[in-house]
């Protein structure tokens, strides 16, 4: 008996076809998507004020308000209206007599620069201010650098120095109103030390501008010393340990390291200074009483001549006004030169 062969099922063939590139042109066109749409900013709820604090800040701007009126007030009217009523009396022509003062324009701005005493009275001015802010500043860094290095007596000395500060500018004109004196005064005693004569000093016109100057400066002195001692002592002390080892004694270290970190101090005395000296005007009427002549007659004590002694108002007003202006011409120029050396210092 034969068996009948198997049919076997037919063997399936893959083909696998390459594949097919996609070509640009054939890519699927995809339309540009629509620009979002902003969302809009939730707007923070405003928290309910508090009114214990609106009552708290109305309360501190009416206590502010209140402390600040009195001084505003008094700086208004002991600084800023003077200033504003002596520039409008310049234009009038006034003997304190009349009842009221006349308009006059230019005219007293005239007859003061015509007036050739009016120039010696600013080179006086620009004498005595120069010397005695340069002396000062000068001799009150020496000083100060001297006590700064722990002397004995720096406390009895710091005190010495600084009374003359604190005397009456009139005190102080009759003080040195005796050392002048040329025949029983300190000034005769020193000068018959080197086989010589006293000067005349508060009597001649050769010597008078220089009586102030000295009287002046010696008053002042003490203060600035004061001032940059108190300044060299808050130094940074790394800094200056720093140049000292790399050999910095002495005026190598003065000039170098105390002085530019001292600018900012110069500055502020430099500019008070210059205020006070145009200013002064005790020291002239006790030593000199402006003369002889107007030998020693500085810008504020003209004003004060002009006013008081021959009743002319209006010129003594324009004296006022231009030494006001040069003030605030060299104030403003010693500040911005100030800043550049504050800058550089730092």
């Amino acid at each position: 008996m034969s068996s009948s062969p198997s049919t076997a099922a037919p063997a399936r063939t893959t083909v696998l076809s390459p594949p097919i590139s996609a070509s640009p042109d054939d890519a699927p066109v995809v339309p540009d998507a629509a620009p979002a749409e902003p969302t809009p900013r939730r707007r923070r709820r405003r928290r309910p004020t508090n009114p214990v604090r609106r009552r708290r800040a109305i309360r501190e701007g009416i206590l502010f308000t209140l402390l600040m009126l009195p001084n505003l007030a008094a700086i208004l009217v002991f600084s800023y209206w003077p200033a504003i009523y002596t520039i409008v009396l310049s234009f009038m022509d006034w003997d304190l007599v009349a009842p009221m003062p006349e308009w006059a324009g230019l005219q007293n701005y005239v007859d003061l620069f015509d007036d050739p005493d009016f120039w010696t009275i600013m080179l006086n001015t620009l004498v005595f201010t120069t010397v005695t802010v340069v002396g000062s500043l000068v001799g009150g860094v020496l000083l100060g650098s001297l006590l700064a290095t722990k002397v004995p007596f720096t406390g009895m000395v710091r005190t010495f120095a600084f009374a003359p500060h604190m005397l009456p500018g009139a005190a102080v004109g009759m003080l040195w109103l005796f050392m002048f004196d040329p025949s029983f005064g300190l000034s005769r005693f020193l000068f018959n030390l080197v086989g010589a004569d006293s000067p005349q000093w508060t009597t001649t016109s050769d010597w008078s501008l220089a009586a102030v100057t000295v009287a002046y400066l010696w008053q002042r002195l003490g203060f600035v010393t004061v001032i940059y001692y108190t300044a060299i002592l808050d130094l940074p002390g790394d800094v200056l340990e720093a140049a000292s080892l790399d050999g910095a004694h002495g005026l190598t270290m003065l000039r170098h390291m105390v002085l530019p970190l001292l600018s900012p101090i110069t500055f502020f005395l430099s500019v008070t200074g210059v205020i006070a000296a145009a200013q002064a005007f005790d020291l002239i009427s006790i030593l000199t009483n402006g003369g002889p002549g107007i030998s020693s007659s500085t810008l504020s004590w003209m004003i004060y001549e002009e006013a008081f002694q021959k009743f002319d108002i209006g010129k003594a007003s324009s004296a006022a006004t231009v030494l006001l202006v040069l003030l605030l011409v060299l104030t403003f120029v010693q500040v911005r030169f100030g800043e550049k050396k504050v800058t550089y210092a730092s």
